[in-house]
């Protein structure tokens, strides 16, 4: 194996070198070498892709489609992106100036953030939220601005107004919804007014909208409907469809913004891979109902480890969508959520992750993902049973 030339060392991007990795990616590979451990930590559909979007897979590999497209992706993909957001989300685009393709929904958050954000420049992020937006922003220097939204997880109007008068020079707001880790969505009307506060202070809003066909008790309101000059949507295939393997995210938004969101994207990977395109267009024109079909087995799932928890103190904000229970944890057991999650898996082998990593107000939560069979879940609430009998014994 190779020894660095000692000369070279010190050669790296200090920028990078104070961003740890993903904290959720290190959790969950501790717990995978444990014997036995029921992981409830990431975020990934335990369904099959369904078979007709694997047969176009298979169709465009024998097809040779095997060389480069065109960098923002397969113009009938686009064609189809286009067609998806303004059938059901009334946001409209132009497939030819106005949509990119990507190598995943991450993939596309960097291009975003890196094809329009400048090196000191000032982006809010409603915390708690997925680590990795922060992490960009901290690699290319653009400062984040927390807007901590405990107890109830929502970004009110107030709490926005008050940053933005604190951070006059704020460019950018990051929007996720549904939510990870907490699994809130906003109601339209809630959409309206927080749209109605940064058209109103010339923001960019960032949403990303990977979630939106996982709403469950009212229909998913995106704010590229309300506000399309002024936001960039970012979704992709990957929770809709269970193809997280497919890596297959895009970017939608006004002409100006993406040709510097597309030039970004071209540097780094160039074009997605066409057979993978074939399958997410395959998604979007024939499979809108493998999405709803997964939906309903997610909120049966929601309301089953919601409940089973609830049952056991652990108390959470309703999740309207996505598939993550974030819970806090009762005041009687240990409130430092890292010493918590370590020692449930050490217990009773439950791998869950703890709040704090996911920014201000995490603290003293858990998040579950119930993207998992009935049968792990039914186990995991058994175990946490077992866990809370454990600790009311020591007592």
């Amino acid at each position: 194996m190779p020894e660095v030339l000692p000369a070279l060392n010190n050669l790296y991007n200090r920028q990078l070198a104070s961003i740890l990795p993903s904290p959720i990616r290190v959790i969950d590979a501790k717990f995978s070498k444990i014997p036995g451990m029921l992981k409830l930590t990431l975020g990934e559909p335990d369904f099959a892709v369904p078979e007709h979007i694997k047969a176009a897979t298979k169709a465009a590999v024998d097809n040779d489609d095997s060389h480069y497209a065109v960098a923002w992706g397969h113009t009938s993909l686009r064609e189809a992106i286009a067609d998806y957001l303004a059938e059901r989300f009334d946001a409209k685009y132009n497939p030819e100036t106005e949509v990119v393709v990507t190598v995943g929904a991450s993939e596309a958050i960097y291009a975003t953030f890196n094809g329009l954000l400048n090196h000191g420049d000032k982006i809010a992020i409603p915390t708690p939220t997925f680590p990795m937006y922060e992490a960009i922003a901290d690699a290319m220097g653009a400062q984040v601005v927390g807007i901590n939204t405990a107890p109830d997880f929502v970004l009110t109007p107030e709490k926005l107004e008050a940053t933005i008068a604190a951070n006059p020079d704020l460019k950018a707001i990051l929007f996720n919804y549904p939510s990870n880790p907490t699994g809130v969505t906003y109601s339209d009307a809630q959409v309206h007014a927080i749209a109605e506060i940064i058209k109103a202070n010339n923001l960019l809003v960032i949403s990303d909208e990977i979630y939106a066909e996982l709403v469950y008790d009212a229909p998913h309101t995106s704010i590229a409907s309300i506000l399309p000059e002024q936001t960039i949507l970012i979704s992709g295939l990957s929770k809709s469809h269970a193809m997280t393997g497919y890596r297959i995210g895009y970017v939608a938004g006004p002409a100006a913004l993406m040709t510097h969101v597309g030039k970004m994207h071209q540097f780094l990977v160039t074009t997605a891979p066409g057979p993978m395109m074939a399958a997410a267009e395959e998604a979007l024109r024939n499979g809108r109902q493998d999405a709803v079909d997964m939906r309903d087995i997610y909120k049966v799932r929601r309301d089953l480890i919601a409940g089973g928890l609830a049952e056991l103190g652990f108390v959470s904000a309703q999740p309207g969508g996505a598939f993550y229970l974030f819970v806090k944890i009762p005041t009687w057991l240990e409130q430092d959520d890292t010493k918590f999650i370590y020692d449930v898996a050490e217990k009773v082998n439950l791998g869950i992750v703890p709040g704090s990593i996911f920014g201000a107000g995490g603290e003293g939560f858990v998040r579950l993902s119930y993207a998992a069979s009935t049968e792990d879940l039914t186990e995991a609430i058994a175990r946490m049973k077992q866990y809370v009998e454990l600790k009311q014994a020591e007592l």
